[in-house]
């Protein structure tokens, strides 16, 4: 799957470095985390979403990593360098072993139908992006 991403040829040189730097910290600090977890969890303040994914891990015993970042009001800059690197465009973003499989309910459907189970038990490493 490949999705449209401005080619590099088409930004002018002078703000390649505006582009590559805008909000890099969080981009590397969620890359960090993906590195040193099997599951992690990337939410919001004030979102349900997040807890439900978290509640649904929990109720597994399940260990993962969650990153809060803002709230509906606040943080949003910030996460929307989040969304344009992932692609996804909602919180929470769940990673299993350094693969993006999608917020909560994508995430419900992965444990119901077993396949979260079997994305943890694979030999896959996980790696950073």
């Amino acid at each position: 799957m490949s999705r449209s991403v401005l080619d590099e040829a088409h930004i002018h040189p002078a703000i390649r470095a505006v582009i590559s730097g805008h909000h890099a910290g969080i981009v590397r600090e969620v890359q960090a985390a993906i590195a040193g977890n099997a599951v992690v969890v990337v939410g919001m303040a004030q979102n349900p979403y997040p807890r439900k994914a978290r509640k649904a891990l929990d109720v597994l015993g399940t260990p993962y990593k969650y990153l809060e970042y803002g709230s509906y009001l606040g943080g949003w800059r910030r996460r929307n360098a989040l969304k344009m690197w992932t692609g996804w465009p909602t919180m929470p973003m769940v990673f299993v072993k350094g693969v993006l499989v999608g917020g909560a309910s994508e995430l419900q459907r992965l444990i119901d139908s077993g396949e979260f189970a079997r994305l943890l038990e694979a030999k896959q490493a996980f790696r950073t992006m």
